[in-house]
Parts: C-alpha cells; sequence; structure tokens
C-alpha cells in the first residue's frame, strides 16, 4: 500500500516561504562560505576590534580585511562604530553570534560522533 504525504504535504506548503525568501536565505549562507569571513567574524564573537586587530589577529593585510568586511557590512552582518580616526567593527546582533556558535558546535557535535 502506498504512503500517503498529503498531510504533512498540506503543513508544510502552509509555512514554506516564498522563493526570494529562500534565495535571500542561500545568499546569506554564501557569503559564510569564505574562510576569511568566517575567521573575521569569529574574531568579533566576544567583542568589537578594529580592522589592525583583525588583520593582526588573522594574519592578513589591512586592505583585504577592509574589503571582506565591506561584505560583511552589505550583508549586515558586521556594523561599525567611529572613534575618533578609529573604526571599530563588532557583529550586528545575536542572531550573528549564534550562526557562527551554532555552527562550531554542530562540527564539534559531528566530529565526536564519528570519533566515538
Amino acid at each position: 500500500m502506498p504512503h500517503n504525504h498529503e498531510e504533512i504535504l498540506n503543513r508544510v506548503k502552509k509555512v514554506f516561504p516564498a522563493e526570494n525568501s529562500l534565495s535571500g536565505l542561500a545568499d546569506l549562507f554564501k557569503i559564510f562560505g569564505d574562510t576569511t569571513r568566517i575567521k573575521i567574524m569569529y574574531s568579533l564573537l566576544d567583542g568589537e576590534m578594529c580592522v589592525c586587530a583583525i588583520a593582526e589577529l588573522i594574519g592578513m593585510t589591512q586592505s583585504a580585511v577592509s574589503h571582506q568586511l565591506r561584505v560583511l557590512k552589505n550583508a549586515k552582518l558586521v556594523s561599525n562604530r567611529r572613534e575618533g580616526k578609529t573604526v571599530y567593527y563588532f557583529l550586528s546582533d545575536d542572531h550573528v553570534k549564534t550562526i557562527v556558535a551554532q555552527g562550531f558546535d554542530h562540527l564539534i557535535e559531528e566530529s565526536g560522533k564519528h570519533h566515538g
């Protein structure tokens, strides 16, 4: 006897996001698909930093870091504030912190399963 998936389909269709929303989500995750940007976001998990400190921490030039910070800022993942001549960058909100932290939690959990 074939299974009936009509009930689950009807339930999911009611809450399924519009195509442009799903496309936006895919674009957001593309931003996370770059090691340099991940390093920058991870470096900002505990608080704000200036470009020169981020560059020193991750071993890249300030111009390379500034370029990636622009990408992150355009995606509304980081924000900044100016203090005199120094610009400090920070993660835009707790959602960004959660995505980065949960991603690491998932990796640690998965690696534990494979070695346990």
